[in-house]
């Protein structure tokens, strides 16, 4: 505890940023803080579902139907028609025969990257007997979300990091552990989070197919948002392949809390079964799965929702380009604007917080150092007069930095 008290102590003395102001409403994506109405452009509430009426009845059904919470494991205390439901959807969704539901997206990466690879020892505590022990090592994009290398690093398989969708690189390490006698594993988020960019998956699955490797795709910023209906990478690049296991978010596009990743009925079985993460804690709330059945529906009926999200995606860059300001990708609705300098990156934040914008700041360790950029995400709810407000802010901001700079 000694640790914890010197931290806390020097916290004290060296107060890190971080808003911590308290909200009276979630973005969706206008907010209400302090009194004042504020316009988010880092929400994750991609297409404004959040609050949708129809999610707020289907929850309320829920919970007059079976109460707050399911205060047992699926699989040691029974299950609910509106799990298997949900899961069958979402396995739908992603071209897939089945789904597994987590609590979180986080959980649904380290239970599941943790425990695949230990699949065979967990199903021996149940009489299985393998034929053949296999080792085996993964292949992580260098800038996977946490949750992804955290899953790895529990696992206690080999791994190697491949630079940011390089695929001549990640083929190379593949090549070097052809020799290693492991069954490799490539790992990568299907759009990246802090980036925009989005992974070339055929290039993937080519490789994957090459090497024997299977393929874990984190779509968490691509459900709901990539594809002519929402499915994610696959669907965007029309590339499927059975050595895709394809996991998603429900707490973004879907608007509401969840995790799943979406497999063949057999692999979720062994899922199901080996998971600590899925057997030994509860799924997320009944009234919040039918939320989101009332998501998907609303994801197939109004696909004007995702319309109006790109459109704003591109008249905000169009917007933007004579401002001189360097966009590090415009592929997905995250839009990193290079800042550099993180004080100055939180100078912006502030300045925009006060024109009543708000824009996460992204520096180190979530951003290299040296490449601080404002993560803004478009939105389906935002206007264009919140856009070109946001845009003249910003314009603004740059002709003071070019004044302080000269």
């Amino acid at each position: 505890m000694h640790d914890l008290s010197d931290i806390a102590h020097w916290l004290q003395h060296h107060p890190i940023h971080h808003d911590s102001l308290v909200h009276g409403s979630l973005p969706d994506p206008t907010f209400v803080t302090g009194g004042e109405t504020v316009v988010s452009f880092s929400t994750n509430n991609y297409l404004a579902l959040a609050n949708h009426p129809r999610l707020v009845a289907a929850a309320k059904q829920g919970l007059d139907r079976y109460g707050v919470g399911n205060c047992e494991s699926r699989l040691l205390g029974g299950d609910l028609e509106v799990y298997r439901e949900l899961e069958r959807r979402l396995g739908a969704l992603k071209h897939k025969s089945d789904a597994v539901l987590f609590v979180t997206g986080y959980m649904t990466n380290i239970g599941v990257l943790s425990s695949i690879v230990k699949a065979a020892t967990l199903a021996r505590l149940h009489g299985f007997r393998t034929k053949k022990r296999h080792k085996y090592a993964y292949y992580s994009d260098e800038f996977n979300h946490i949750s992804i290398r955290e899953g790895i690093q529990m696992s206690g398989a080999l791994r190697y990091n491949y630079r940011h969708c390089d695929m001549n690189h990640l083929e190379a390490l593949l090549k070097a552990g052809a020799g290693e006698g492991t069954t490799p594993l490539i790992v990568s988020d299907g759009v990246f989070s802090m980036e925009g960019t989005i992974a070339p998956l055929p290039e993937l699955v080519a490789l994957a197919e090459r090497y024997g490797a299977l393929l874990y795709i984190d779509d968490a910023h691509a459900t709901g948002i990539l594809g002519a209906n929402g499915g994610g990478t696959s669907e965007h690049f029309n590339c499927y392949s059975e050595n895709i296991m394809q996991m998603g978010t429900l707490s973004k596009a879907l608007g509401s809390i969840g995790g799943f990743v979406a497999v063949e009925r057999d692999v979720a079985d062994v899922i199901r079964l080996t998971s600590s993460a899925y057997g030994f804690t509860c799924p997320p709330p009944p009234d919040q799965a039918a939320a989101l059945l009332a998501a998907l529906d609303l994801l197939e009926q109004e696909p004007q929702r995702r319309q109006r999200l790109w459109d704003n995606q591109r008249y905000f860059i169009e917007k933007m380009a004579p401002l001189g300001y360097t966009i590090i990708s415009t592929q997905t609705p995250i839009l990193p604007v290079l800042i550099g300098d993180a004080e100055t990156c939180q100078r912006y934040a502030i300045e925009l917080r006060r024109e009543g914008v708000h824009v996460d700041a992204i520096q180190f360790p979530a951003a290299p150092v040296g490449q601080a950029r404002l993560r803004f995400m478009m939105n389906a709810g935002h206007t264009r007069a919140q856009i070109d407000h946001v845009v003249a802010v910003m314009a603004r901001m740059a002709g003071r930095e070019l004044r302080l700079v000269a």
